[in-house]
């Protein structure tokens, strides 16, 4: 049975808090651009066709498919997924992934902790991303550095909360971002 209205307000309340924590990294646009390609059709009806309420649709077009369109259409358009950041290693010629920049991994921490507090509801505590984070293979298929990062930042939200991961979060993206603005050159 389809359900748009469930989905697009699952959807809705995600994004906002995403928007939420964005802000509290210091990456409000980009939580104010997050996941927008979920409105798109090919993501949205898919979505609403699967629609679970306490974890993605993607998992249930997987189960019957075998495979997600949605996921595989979402994935290649939004820089916060470790699956945008695999390319071709130029020695080994194999797909591997690539360090992601922490400006996207900070929203990546912001999504995941989003969407543990969606689906879990009233049951949500601080160490949920975490358990989530190591009981998945995400740590097996992304860059080893992309991995320690977000999984430093989950620890720091388990162990001392909110606000400390977050000050953590914001810290290295103002070091990245001053890093990144000591190599421009002047024009």
């Amino acid at each position: 049975m389809t359900h748009p209205f469930r989905h697009l307000r699952t959807i809705l309340r995600h994004r906002h808090a995403v928007i939420r924590h964005c802000r509290k990294a210091g990456i409000l646009r980009q939580g104010l651009l997050h996941d927008l390609s979920k409105f798109s059709p090919s993501e949205f009806w898919t979505g609403a066709r699967y629609y679970l309420g306490d974890r993605s649709p993607n998992e249930a077009e997987r189960a019957e498919r075998g495979y997600s369109l949605a996921w595989m259409h979402h994935k290649g358009r939004n820089k916060h997924h470790y699956e945008y950041w695999v390319d071709i290693n130029p020695k080994s010629r194999v797909y591997e992934p690539v360090p992601m920049p922490i400006r996207y991994v900070a929203e990546m921490f912001c999504d995941r902790v989003a969407a543990s507090k969606i689906y879990r509801g009233k049951e949500y505590t601080d160490d949920h991303p975490l358990a989530y984070f190591d009981r998945g293979n995400a740590a097996k298929t992304m860059h080893p550095d992309t991995a320690a990062t977000l999984r430093a930042w989950l620890v720091r939200l388990a162990e001392n909360g909110e606000e400390a991961a977050f000050a953590e979060v914001r810290a290295a993206v103002q070091a990245a971002r001053r890093a990144e603005n000591a190599r421009e050159p002047f024009l």
